[in-house]
């Protein structure tokens, strides 16, 4: 980038930094991943030169893996591996879901993209429903011929939805029926220590290049946190991540997700963006009651497996349950395991269900 690419990106973050202040002294949950995000998406809208940086955004994503991996000590494993079956259901769940909200989709506006070959429009409705891994979908959506600015528009609604609406619905609750903290999901390391930290630092950051040279998806948030839960889990505890550090994370996530919604965003079928909204609010309160189901099945608390079920991003969620102290490395667990499942099978399924849609 330029020099006047930079200062556009000092500027954001100056913006985003305010923003994040302003939502700490109004006592927001999540301030410094909310009001960056807020404010940014505001004036990338109203048409503000704002910018961001890959290299900003992988060093968000490396610092909320890292912090995230130290709660999963050998208690913690332990009770993972038990909800096994729970996380198998969720992400059965969130398959389920998606496809309903795509065949949803597929004949809410059937008529205003008439023009586009059924495939096409199949592909483009399917993808942009899916819950989990956007750029991604947005990839396969392009390979089937599929309308790829729908898909990435409705992603980023959605994540947008989730990320304000959840937090501030989990602080209410919060203030009106007092979670409960539980003890066993408290992270390993409580301390920040030197040089314990650069050791976390350095081989974390190996294992995000490692991901990155496999071509892994998010592979600066999917390598520190692997590395980061393997050093806990084996009873090694260096250090703590230092809460500046994660909240200068959370800050430049929040301004990556804001500057998705430029000028033209709003005039990408205003239609189809309000259908993709009140889907994603079904999607959301459906999420509750199968979390508060879970949570009947397994004994954990509600808010961690509505956290864990939620259809947004991992990062995102995760921050939520560690701002607010709702058991982060179950809610990582089941988000992890659903970003897989969703890769994974997603592409596979659309092309078994085109192939009988042509043949019938």
């Amino acid at each position: 980038m330029n020099f006047r690419e930079w200062f556009r990106v000092v500027l954001t973050l100056v913006a985003a930094w305010v923003a994040a202040e302003y939502c700490v002294w109004l006592h927001t949950p999540i301030p410094w991943m909310l009001g960056p995000l807020l404010v940014t998406a505001v004036a990338s809208v109203l048409g503000a030169p704002t910018r961001s940086t890959p290299l900003l955004r992988n060093a968000g994503q490396w610092v909320i893996g890292v912090a995230l991996g130290l709660y999963f000590t050998p208690q913690v494993g332990a009770l993972v591996v038990g909800l096994w079956w729970a996380i198998v259901l969720a992400v059965v769940w969130a398959l389920a879901l998606g496809g309903l909200f795509g065949c949803w989709l597929q004949r809410q506006h059937a008529a205003d993209f008439a023009h586009l070959p059924p495939g096409a429009w199949r592909a483009t409705s399917y993808f942009a429903s899916a819950i989990g891994g956007a750029s991604e979908m947005t990839l396969l959506a392009e390979r089937h011929g599929a309308r790829t600015d729908l898909v990435a528009a409705s992603h980023s609604v959605r994540l947008v939805i989730v990320v304000v609406s959840v937090p501030f619905a989990m602080q209410w609750a919060q203030s009106h029926w007092g979670l409960q903290l539980d003890a066993r999901l408290l992270p390993g390391a409580g301390l920040t220590l030197w040089p314990g930290l650069l050791w976390l630092g350095l081989s974390t950051a190996a294992g995000a290049l490692i991901m990155t040279w496999l071509k892994r998806t998010n592979p600066w948030f999917m390598g520190a946190l692997l590395v980061s839960m393997a050093l806990t889990l084996s009873g090694v505890h260096w250090s703590a991540v230092p809460v500046t550090l994660s909240n200068v994370a959370q800050l430049v996530i929040g301004v990556s997700l804001g500057v998705r919604f430029q000028r033209d965003f709003v005039h990408t079928a205003p239609r189809w963006l309000m259908s993709v909204a009140l889907g994603t609010a079904v999607m959301l309160l459906l999420s509750v009651g199968f979390g508060l189901c879970l949570a009947w099945a397994t004994g954990l608390h509600p808010a961690t497996l509505i956290l864990g079920t939620a259809p947004g991003g991992i990062a995102e969620m995760a921050i939520t349950a560690k701002v607010l102290q709702l058991g982060v490395p179950v809610v990582t667990a089941f988000q992890v395991c659903r970003l897989v499942a969703v890769l994974i099978l997603v592409g596979p399924i659309f092309k078994w269900v085109d192939r009988h849609k042509k043949a019938a």
